[in-house]
């Protein structure tokens, strides 16, 4: 037995007597310092003080390159601590070489998005009350512009100009900007606005109302457009955020245009925008390859085109 896995083993030894660890942890503490043993072995180092920093390093590039997610390469990295911990207290190491490694940070998650005929199944259906076409023209409005759902909310009838096509919103950080309306959206809106003066207040100025009169709240909204998709047997829960990630996926895979999509959906930093957005590499591709002067190819000759 090598003096690597022997002293893999007395650690384990430790977890189970000393710390009590269960057998599912324990488990997990040996399959992940086992690949740190297979790593180091194959690199020739016979000893666990002769490990550095770059070794864990390079460790944890191998660990990412075989799949392994965030949460997962994390844990590993605890494991080579705690491990490294009980070295040094026995004099067996001198330092940590994880101290100062770290893993790859997890991604922000995204919201599932809507495809086009999902979206169409929800919006494609004829209004049969006053209430239904209010809900129509607010889905409308969220595909065709993008807009969060404080955005919504905060929408006055003055803010909406149809003849030209433009609402004025206000965003986060009390930001104003103006976003295009799409004709679809613009005539639900105007349908709406024909008939609102069944359900709003005399002196209220949102644009959506109540059947009360008053500004429609947020959540009013969430659950009329849950209410909406059930009836539109879409097979999961519908948030207005995921109309608004639908609007950005839908527009990016058209158009290709990041600068222009964020500044739709009124983001201040366009990496917010590529986080949001998940155009898949297949697209991106595609795109590349009908734009880049180095990428066009004619009759399997590259093109000298400007």
């Amino acid at each position: 037995m090598s003096t690597l896995q022997a002293e893999l083993d007395a650690f384990d030894r430790v977890l189970r007597d000393e710390r009590q660890l269960s057998a599912h942890t324990r488990a997990a503490y040996r399959r992940d310092l086992s690949r740190l043993l297979q790593f180091v072995a194959q690199a020739g180092v016979d000893r666990w003080s002769a490990v550095g920093t770059a070794d864990i390093r390079q460790w944890m590039a191998s660990e990412h390159r075989r799949g392994l997610s965030p949460a997962s390469l994390q844990r590993s990295l605890s494991a080579v601590r705690s491990f490294y911990a009980h070295l040094m207290r026995h004099g067996l190491a001198g330092a940590d070489p994880a101290a100062d490694v770290q893993a790859p940070k997890r991604g922000r998650p995204l919201p599932k998005s809507l495809d086009v005929d999902e979206v169409s199944s929800l919006l494609d259906v004829r209004p049969d009350s006053t209430v239904a076409v209010r809900d129509q023209a607010i889905m409308e409005l969220i595909y065709s512009s993008g807009l969060r759902l404080a955005e919504l909310v905060g929408v006055d009838l003055s803010d909406f100009r149809p003849s030209e096509g433009l609402l004025r919103v206000t965003g986060k950080g009390a930001k104003t900007r103006e976003v295009p309306v799409g004709r679809m959206a613009a005539e639900a809106v105007r349908r709406w606005v024909k008939l609102r003066g069944q359900l709003a207040a005399p002196d209220e100025p949102a644009l959506f109302v109540s059947a009360r009169g008053g500004r429609l709240s947020a959540r009013s909204v969430q659950s009329r457009l849950a209410q909406a998709a059930k009836r539109a047997g879409l097979p999961s829960h519908l948030h207005p955020h995921r109309l608004r990630h639908a609007f950005a996926t839908h527009m990016l895979e058209s158009s290709g245009d990041l600068r222009a999509v964020q500044e739709l959906l009124g983001h201040a930093s366009i990496s917010t925008t590529q986080v949001y957005t998940h155009l898949d590499f297949q697209h991106l591709a595609d795109v590349y390859d009908k734009a880049h002067p180095r990428a066009r190819r004619s009759g399997g000759a590259e093109t000298t085109e400007d």
